[in-house]
């Protein structure tokens, strides 16, 4: 999956997004460090950094992981990652807690920012610094927020969906799980662009649950039930190659728009050939890699401030770059 993929760096094609401002930048000489950790700053021992995903078990996770493995080597620390397999508040926070000894440091995608703000505010409480990455926490006492601007990401998405429909249509959301908090975020985005644009009627928002053979069955579901659909937009990697695999299937290439999120191989393909028009990068292995950056920073003496990872659009004109 991995060896199709090149940095967005590399490709040249990161368009950064509006900078996530952060209220207050912060440094540790302005937090109580548990004292172990303290004395295992000073001694220069490699520090132990968790990063927890709300969902191990999804396809965006590796490319996460590789910038997590790439930290490790890197920047002279014992990088972890974790987190639950499938989308489990219970299973994150237990699995949190049973680490809190070892870690000296927490970077944490939440699957609720509910369930998992009060678990922040007690890792914090402890001394033990942590930042939210990919989605963000902002009502907890998380310290800074490393990710793409998910409302903005949205917007961007909205936009390129309203082009690639030339300003009217009826377009249906897709989401694998509509009640997180990253969906929510998206969503919001997505809907304040096409409300701009007088053509376009959002329809509905197609919550199609985590498994790949049942997130293809309710697309498939809701266009029989529906085929005056034209655009499908995906909030995020796996309902994406979904939506173009149906609109593949059915021979709706070019009549059906697909706009989505994230650069697994089958989506790059689907781009490839024109069946999707547009993706959208987050630059997942970057958050990996600034989850843990931000944090070895932190406990070194470093400001830190908010880091928004950028947009990186990508349609069949320059696909290849991403290949």
């Amino acid at each position: 999956m991995l060896n199709k993929l090149k940095t967005l760096a590399g490709a040249g094609l990161l368009c950064m997004a509006p900078v996530i401002a952060s209220a207050d930048p912060v440094n540790v000489s302005d937090f109580q460090l548990a004292p172990r950790i303290a004395e295992k700053v000073a001694s220069g021992k490699p520090l132990n950094i968790m990063v927890s995903y709300h969902d191990v078990s999804n396809e965006f996770a590796p490319f996460v992981k590789q910038g997590v493995e790439k930290a490790d080597k890197e920047l002279n620390v014992d990088a972890r990652f974790i987190g639950p397999v499938g989308a489990d508040a219970d299973g994150q926070i237990s699995e949190i807690e049973t680490l809190l000894g070892d870690m000296d440091g927490l970077a944490i995608s939440a699957v609720s920012t509910d369930a998992l703000s009060p678990l922040i505010n007690r890792v914090i409480e402890a001394g033990i610094p942590v930042i939210s990455y990919n989605t963000d926490n902002p009502d907890s006492k998380r310290l800074v927020f490393a990710g793409q601007d998910l409302v903005q990401s949205g917007r961007d998405a909205g936009e390129q969906m309203a082009k690639v429909l030339d300003g009217k249509g009826r377009v249906m959301i897709t989401t694998i799980d509509a009640a997180a908090q990253w969906s929510l975020d998206r969503e919001k985005g997505v809907r304040e662009a096409l409300d701009k644009v007088e053509g376009i009627e959002v329809v509905r928002t197609l919550n199609t649950g985590t498994d790949p053979q049942e997130i293809y069955a309710a697309i498939e579901n809701a266009m029989l039930s529906d085929p005056g659909i034209t655009g499908i937009l995906s909030l995020e990697c796996c309902s994406t190659p979904a939506a173009g695999e149906w609109v593949k299937r059915n021979g709706q290439a070019g009549k059906v728009k697909v706009v989505g999120f994230d650069l697994l191989d089958q989506t790059v393909d689907l781009v490839a050939d024109d069946v999707i028009q547009v993706t959208i990068d987050q630059a997942p292995a970057r958050q990996g890699f600034e989850a843990v950056n931000l944090l070895v920073e932190f406990l070194n003496g470093k400001t830190i401030d908010d880091l928004d990872t950028g947009v990186g659009i990508y349609t069949p004109e320059n696909i290849k770059e991403a290949m």
